[in-house]
């Protein structure tokens, strides 16, 4: 869910009756709904964001073929892209946009137990393994802060630990943050 400039919300969901990503958005009166992708079994783990000129970001997880997924809709049209098909990946995605409306998205790369992370600087996607330390990954969570810098928290499996990765534009930095019981 995003709420834009304008107020407008804006939620992306997966059709479970279809198997569908979908999109409503709220104008203030009505509800609009609408299929965003519907080849094959796609739309699980989706997040959304809203950029300063009100385009909306969508990141899913294509369950039939195993990829991490984008939609963007630039008022007109949406724009469907497969970000990361190297094994099975893209489930727990999380989306945010920067403030130079760079798109950031972390998730989980299921095939070899990874926190990943991919960024479009509006040319060209970038995939990074951000963390490879055990089964690590699942149920992230991304932010931007005002610097530009990116933050992840995410679980680790092997040791049911909560952890946080940050990136200041050079380097990757991962920390426990609570190793206390499950």
């Amino acid at each position: 869910l995003a709420v834009d400039s304008g107020g407008d919300v804006h939620i992306s969901y997966y059709d479970n009756t279809n198997k569908d990503l979908k999109y409503a958005t709220y104008n203030g009166t009505a509800w609009t709904n609408t299929t965003v992708d519907s080849t094959g079994i796609v739309g699980f783990y989706t997040s959304l964001a809203v950029d300063s000129g009100g385009d909306v970001h969508i990141s899913y997880y294509d369950t039939t073929n195993g990829n991490l997924k984008s939609a963007r809709y630039n008022g007109t049209a949406w724009q469907k892209r497969v970000i990361d098909s190297t094994g099975n990946v893209g489930r727990y995605t999380s989306l945010a946009v920067d403030s130079g409306g760079d798109v950031h998205i972390s998730y989980y790369d299921d095939t070899n137990d990874d926190l990943k992370y991919a960024t479009y600087n509006g040319t060209a996607w970038t995939n990074t393994t951000v963390d490879s330390t055990g089964d690590v990954g699942a149920f992230t969570s991304l932010a931007m802060d005002s610097g530009g810098d990116v933050h992840i928290s995410y679980y680790d499996n092997t040791n049911d630990d909560l952890k946080y990765a940050t990136y200041n534009g050079t380097a990757w930095t991962n920390t426990t943050v609570d190793s206390t019981g499950d």
